[in-house]
């Protein structure tokens, strides 16, 4: 297979369309960003990077929280209205009809239609270029609890979560396997092989 050579550019995917809430204390936020990911288990870190311009820039770095709210199927509309629309100009949680709920551990709001929040206290602003890298602890996790099953196991695939891949947004697919799937010895069941 050939390939052809590009010079560098930011086209990692999938990447989550998170919807990222924040609060002034005056005024709450919800803004879409696709730059998230975990950093580090143990303390447990994440990041969003934001572009300084944002209406939501200067109210993480003075509150210092914000929580990332996990975007499912539902709410892939929202997530592209936050995404293209300012906090400057419009409510977005009345305009996405997106319901407010207290976080455990920080001051600003959770999505109550996010099936999964992490609660995060800013450890850094790391400025990178066109963006600055919030790296945040992860505090608390807030999760439904329909997604717990009877053993404690979070199931997330159960959730409908999406995926953004080069301006597309995608429900994600048929399992293929887990984590160490590949060194593991095939077993046997009453019903076939695995």
């Amino acid at each position: 297979m050939s390939k052809i050579k590009w010079k560098g550019g930011a086209l990692t995917a999938p990447v989550p369309p998170a919807l990222i809430t924040c609060s002034d204390g005056e005024h709450d936020n919800v803004f879409a960003v696709a730059w998230t990911g975990i950093t580090c288990t143990q303390p447990p870190k994440t990041y969003i990077s934001v572009r300084p311009s944002r209406f939501s820039y200067d109210i993480i770095k003075n509150s210092g929280v914000f929580a990332v709210n996990l975007t499912t199927e539902q709410l892939v509309r929202a997530a592209d209205t936050c995404g293209v629309r300012s906090g400057r100009d419009v409510d977005k949680f009345q305009l996405c009809s997106l319901t407010k709920e207290p976080a455990f551990h920080i001051d600003c709001p959770l999505i109550a239609e996010s099936p999964l929040s992490l609660e995060c206290r800013v450890d850094r602003i790391i400025n990178l270029g066109s963006h600055d890298m919030f790296l945040a602890d992860i505090v608390g996790v807030s999760v439904d609890e329909e997604l717990i099953d009877k053993t404690g196991k979070l199931r997330l695939d159960k959730a409908g979560i999406a995926a953004y891949s080069h301006g597309e947004y995608f429900a994600l697919g048929r399992k293929l396997g887990w984590f160490g799937f590949s060194v593991c010895k095939k077993k046997k069941h009453k019903h076939g092989k695995r």
